[in-house]
């Protein structure tokens, strides 16, 4: 093959790749240390699965990992309007306020950053999925019952689509959490993703 020829099979090449990736979506993942991958091998954690997951049902979405640990709504609410602006994303999942909860932050205080978060991203036109968390018992069960609580309330009010709850399936398994009792191990991550996906799906 000559010269001419192989520059233009390799422009040929660049010009399928870059017209794929303008049909592709953005997935933002904004999450804590259940999405960050704490205490897992490089590769295994929740969101490395769902790119694996997105690549065999040949769905095009580019995946970024913006999960930090030890983040809060809070911290998310101050980072979102940055990573909207760098990124572009089509779809967001929003997996925060567990931090919030073992903290013992007030209810109405998660409520409204989870809220800034999903308005900022709706705002964007960025669809939205709302990750619920339950937290143990610490602070009564009024507080565990009025957290869980919030996360339907946001997703409701914003008309965003909800997982009622992360750790679904398995939450009682001790044999599926790190010793720190807190963080799912490797062999749990399949089950988040699986409960993920399945609201995230519609929305790809």
């Amino acid at each position: 093959m000559s010269f001419a020829m192989s520059l233009r099979v390799v422009v040929f090449l660049l010009l399928v790749c870059a017209w794929r990736a303008s049909f592709a979506d953005t997935l933002l993942v904004l999450g804590d240390s259940l999405s960050a991958g704490y205490g897992l091998p490089t590769g295994s954690g929740w969101v490395s699965l769902l790119e694996t997951r997105l690549a065999a049902d040949e769905k095009p979405v580019t995946v970024v990992n913006a999960s930090i640990s030890g983040e809060t709504t809070a911290g998310g609410k101050r980072r979102i309007q940055r990573l909207l602006d760098r990124h572009q994303p089509h779809v967001v999942v929003i997996e925060l306020g567990a931090n919030d909860g073992l903290r013992g932050i007030r209810i109405p205080l998660i409520r409204e950053n989870l809220s800034a978060i999903v308005d900022a991203c709706q705002r964007h036109g960025a669809r939205t999925l709302v990750v619920g968390m339950r937290i143990p018992p610490n602070y009564g069960r009024d507080y565990g019952e009025k957290f869980h609580a919030l996360f339907r309330e946001v997703s409701d009010s914003y008309g965003a689509s909800l997982v009622p709850f992360m750790l679904d399936g398995f939450a009682d398994d001790r044999a599926l959490f790190q010793d720190d009792g807190i963080h799912p191990t490797s062999d749990a991550q399949p089950l988040i993703m699986e409960n993920i996906y399945g609201q995230l799906r519609p929305l790809l």
